[in-house]
């Protein structure tokens, strides 16, 4: 196969990347106009965001358009696609980076709680599918999508119960969307994402975990990398499973952690602490 131009790898390309205003969703959307991308889809629930990362497309030579949607809606999902279809009447590939990570344990998680974490991390992925793949189907496009998963769908810490289960169903969806569109040659593939250095994360640190103001460095400090996986690098990831570098590749789910499961120099993982009746949980 011949080398591939990284900054033409994408030219003539229509893409849909979601949670896209800020953080991973932005720093993907960036990388494919950098490489090419014509146009694409970004969706998220602040219009000011997302008509700013449009602004700064079109300085990368990339037809971009924001659809505000809320992804706990069903309609919503359906209609960032819609807009795809009916703004560029294609689609070569899906980026699911939408999600929350809010806290629960086994508990104190609610009900609502519950309902939500898997309305955004697995019924919007599947819906978005679901439209993506009609559009990429009907118009004959072998293309791409890509799911953004967590490192903690291998099982995760005892405070991410229900957002754990809810990227280990999405890692289930992944390899058995690819198994399904394997003969329309649409690749389906995720990367479970470790701890990354991103606006919401910073957000997550303050509200649930009293983190202040230097936390990011102290942890940094910490890791065996020295940092925090950054959004620009999962990006350049995603941009290798959205393009024909990637081969064939097909229902696969990569690690993207500075740590490799199952391995250790110590005892096996154990929680901090029994489980407590107390606050939420009572």
């Amino acid at each position: 196969m011949p080398q591939t131009d990284l900054t033409t790898s994408f030219s003539g390309q229509y893409f849909v990347v979601t949670g896209s205003t800020q953080g991973l969703g932005a720093a993907v959307a960036h990388t494919l106009a950098r490489r090419g991308a014509a146009g694409l889809i970004i969706c998220g629930r602040r219009a000011d965001q997302g008509q700013a990362q449009v602004r700064q497309l079109a300085e990368l030579d990339c037809q971009a358009f924001f659809v505000e949607a809320d992804l706990e809606r069903v309609e919503d999902c359906r209609a960032v696609i819609k807009a795809a279809r009916s703004r560029f009447g294609t689609l070569h590939g899906l980026v699911n980076c939408a999600g929350m990570s809010d806290r629960g344990g086994v508990l104190d998680t609610s009900p609502e709680l519950f309902d939500r974490l898997f309305a955004v991390n697995v019924r919007a992925p599947f819906f978005l599918m679901q439209e993506a793949l009609k559009l990429m189907i009907s118009q004959g496009v072998e293309g791409a999508i890509v799911n953004i998963q967590s490192i903690v769908s291998h099982g995760g810490p005892a405070y991410l119960t229900a957002y754990s289960a809810s990227k280990g169903a999405l890692a289930i969806l992944t390899k058995n969307v690819a198994f399904s569109a394997l003969h329309n040659r649409i690749r389906v593939n995720g990367l479970n994402i470790g701890w990354m250095d991103t606006p919401h994360e910073d957000e997550i640190q303050r509200r649930y975990h009293g983190a202040e103001d230097g936390w990011l460095a102290t942890v940094e400090r910490t890791q065996p990398f020295g940092r925090l996986l950054k959004p620009e690098e999962v990006a350049q990831s995603v941009a290798f499973l959205l393009s024909r570098e990637s081969g064939m590749m097909t229902g696969t789910v990569i690690d993207l952690e500075q740590g490799v499961i199952g391995c250790g120099d110590d005892t096996a993982p154990r929680p901090a602490s029994p489980l407590s009746l107390t606050g939420d949980a009572l």
